[in-house]
């Protein structure tokens, strides 16, 4: 380092330091008398710092370019109410008018680094929520009676805020009352549910005291960086892991799922193939109660402890070893504990791949075999790709060996089931696309300074066949850019309903790259370092995944807000003023620009009314179809519905009114299907009754049966 250069970094030292100075300053202005000691969560000085660099980020690189200033500021404030109290169940009217204080100020304290604002909202919503545990657990034992006309208001969204305490206390006996009520109808006795739900309330306080300011802080980023646009957003450490967890579907650990149930660490699951799996030590219910590192570290009892933090301990790079003491499901937590060894390694979560299955479908009297693919993500293990193991995890990958399956089974059509895909990955979704195209363009991306063609570039096609892709109102993203350019190629059918409409690009970036050494300074002049902070793998100050760039389908229309508009569409469930892109107040517009040079692969568009003729024509006389629409008109008034009685005989008859006709209404649908009427309270398999998959089939069968025919052809 030049001279210039140290005297540059003394003087940002110098800077930062005063700035912290003023801070704190400010944050002693603040303080709120209504805050006990108990509820005085505070930022950590390198907390204060990734709240300011964000603003840089964000101001400067963000696809809008916004400016912060008292109108952002204003719909921060509003945001981050209703993401800590959305269904006004906890503050009082005066807390609120005294956080109104705040509203014009959030940009300039988030551009100085100032959280002290944010804080104090956060640590009044926590006494609330505290307060009205404790108040709800003192009525537990209290009588009630079950046979008085009154309801209870589980949806007070839009009603006011709470004008006292007392009229706080009167909803929330209610909520106990309905509560035990439920527990009533199950037919326990008072005695036992008077201590199952004193458990449950005790539990719900004991996490909320494990809270910390991390967790807060999530918070309060989600809140401002969402006002920004809806897909700008910033990952603590921990968050920031488990979100590249998700997209690489591999992490390094033991290969099981935790959860915690009265304040103990238990076993939810063991993943076919992991350490937990191969050691057949460890099953489903068991508790763990210590944790050592290596093959002599000293254990470490972690009943009490977050589950994150738990989650931590366990996790650690493949090849290390993790010992775990473990009382065996069904044995009390006094028992003796066996001690496990286990050596961490790179676990797959299969589960949650791409998978395949095989039905047959008739069409104009021809049986026809029809490969479904269910791809539940645009998912790449990047950190694998990177250095270059050539057995990396990712959905095309993956998509190409089914295919080679689905090849060798010999199917006839081939679908592709995008439903509730939020997408992921843009490379992957222009590489799925290179398996059924041969070259050219799959999508257009813009940012700021320029428009780039992404194409793909590869000649071989891995399936030539007919091809369908269903989607719904939760396909989003890379999902949209998968069916738009096999629409835009005329390459297959799309079915199912208008998609997501969300047509913008983020990148992930890691905060290391943006904060100095200052920090780090700072941080050890500060002692930040907390007991009680999770350990983490993640980025060292968390990431934020940007909005850069929109993406244009090739024909140069957007997907943003519109999504893509199906081929053969069904009626829609969840309503785009509610669901979807078109919902959020703070999304990107629709726009078009200047088309790819493409040629379509077929000309599909004489045979696509005949698929919607005959779509249209088995609706008519479908008994599925006239449930679906029932379910949408079920979804409707559930949507609008906001209480319940709290009459117990009312409840209970209405109840068994609703499950008797839904039991009839199911057994129906199953002898129409040829299947065995089901008992009160059996369960249906979860694969029975998906109408539109079944339907989606069918038009794939008169798809194959054109094609066979010779109506349409591909050209490559």
């Amino acid at each position: 380092m030049d001279f210039k250069s140290f005297k540059e970094m003394l003087k940002k030292i110098f800077l930062a330091l005063f700035m912290v100075a003023v801070i704190a300053c400010k944050a002693k202005s603040r303080v709120d008398t209504a805050v006990d000691s108990t509820h005085n969560l505070k930022p950590e000085a390198q907390q204060n710092l990734v709240a300011s660099e964000l603003v840089k980020i964000i101001e400067s690189a963000n696809f809008k370019k916004v400016k912060l200033n008292d109108s952002i500021s204003s719909v921060i404030f509003d945001r981050y109410l209703k993401q800590l109290d959305e269904g006004h169940n906890y503050l009082l009217a005066s807390d609120v008018k005294e956080f109104e204080e705040y509203r014009y100020s959030l940009d300039d304290d988030l551009r100085e680094g100032d959280l002290s604002a944010m804080f104090r909202m956060f640590n009044v919503l926590q006494k609330r929520y505290e307060e009205r545990l404790r108040y709800s657990l003192a009525q537990v034992n209290k009588p009630f009676d079950f046979t008085k006309n009154e309801t209870y208001t589980y949806n007070r969204e839009k009603l006011p805020w709470f004008k006292s305490s007392q009229e706080a206390d009167e909803v929330w006996t209610k909520r106990v009352k309905y509560d035990l009520l439920n527990l009533r109808l199950s037919g326990t006795d008072a005695a036992k549910n008077a201590g199952l739900l004193k458990q449950r309330y005790e539990n719900l306080l004991s996490q909320t005291k494990k809270l910390n300011n991390q967790d807060a802080f999530q918070v309060m980023m989600d809140a401002f960086t969402e006002s920004i646009d809806p897909h700008t957003n910033y990952f603590n450490p921990e968050n920031a892991q488990r979100f590249n967890e998700e997209m690489a579907r591999t992490f390094e650990g033991i290969g099981a799922s935790l959860q915690l149930e009265n304040e103990v660490v238990k076993i939810a699951g063991v993943i076919p193939g992991g350490p937990a799996f191969k050691s057949k030590k460890i099953n489903v219910n068991d508790k763990i109660i210590a944790v050592a590192q290596g093959a002599d570290g000293e254990f470490v009892d972690v009943r009490g402890w977050r589950l994150d933090n738990t989650v931590q301990k366990i996790k650690g790079p493949r090849g290390t070893v993790v010992r775990l003491k473990i009382i065996p499901a069904g044995q009390e937590l006094s028992a003796q504990p066996k001690i496990v060894s286990l050596v961490r390694e790179k676990v797959v979560l299969e589960d949650q791949s791409a998978k395949k299955k095989i039905k047959t479908v008739t069409s104009g009297g021809k049986t026809y075999k029809i490969g479904i693919i269910e791809v539940p993500a645009f998912y790449m293990d990047f950190k694998a790709y990177q250095a270059g193991d050539p057995n990396y995890k990712s959905t095309t990958r993956d998509v190409k060996l089914i295919i080679d399956t689905l090849k060798r089974a010999q199917v006839d059509g081939i679908v592709m089931d995008l439903r509730t895909n939020g997408g992921g990955s843009l490379m992957e979704a222009i590489e799925l696309t290179g398996l059924f195209i041969k070259t050219g363009p799959v999508v257009q991306v813009r940012d700021p300074r320029r428009t780039e063609i992404n194409a793909d570039d590869d000649p071989s096609i891995i399936w030539t066949g007919p091809l369908g892709v269903m989607v719904d109102r939760f396909s989003a993203s890379a999902s949209e850019i998968f069916a738009a350019a096999i629409q835009d190629y005329n390459r297959g059918v799309i079915m199912g309903t208008q998609t997501y409409g969300k047509g913008t690009v983020q990148s992930a970036l890691d905060l290391s790259r943006f904060i100095s050494t200052v920090d780090e300074l700072l941080n050890k002049f500060k002692g930040s370092d907390k007991e009680g902070t999770s350990a983490t793998a993640g980025p060292k100050y968390g990431q934020i995944n940007l909005t850069m760039a929109k993406f244009y389908r090739i024909n140069g229309s957007s997907t943003q807000h519109k999504g893509v508009i199906p081929d053969i569409q069904f009626p829609m469930i969840f309503p785009a003023d509610k669901y979807g892109e078109s919902s959020e107040p703070s999304a990107l517009p629709f726009d078009s620009i200047k088309p790819s040079k493409y040629a379509p692969v077929a000309n599909l568009q004489p045979i696509k009314p005949m698929l919607v003729k005959q779509h249209e024509e088995r609706m008519k006389a479908s008994p599925d179809y006239k449930y679906l629409l029932e379910d949408i008109e079920q979804f409707k008034k559930r949507e609008s519905e906001a209480s319940v009685t709290l009459n117990e005989a009312q409840l209970k008859k209405e109840r068994e009114e609703q499950e008797a006709k839904t039991l009839a209404r199911d057994n129906k649908r199953r002898a129409l299907q040829g299947l065995p009427p089901l008992k009160k309270g059996e369960v249906k398999p979860k694969e029975e009754n998906d109408f539109v998959q079944d339907e989606s089939l069918k038009i794939m069968a008169d798809f194959i049966r054109f094609n066979k025919a010779g109506q349409f052809t591909m050209v490559y």
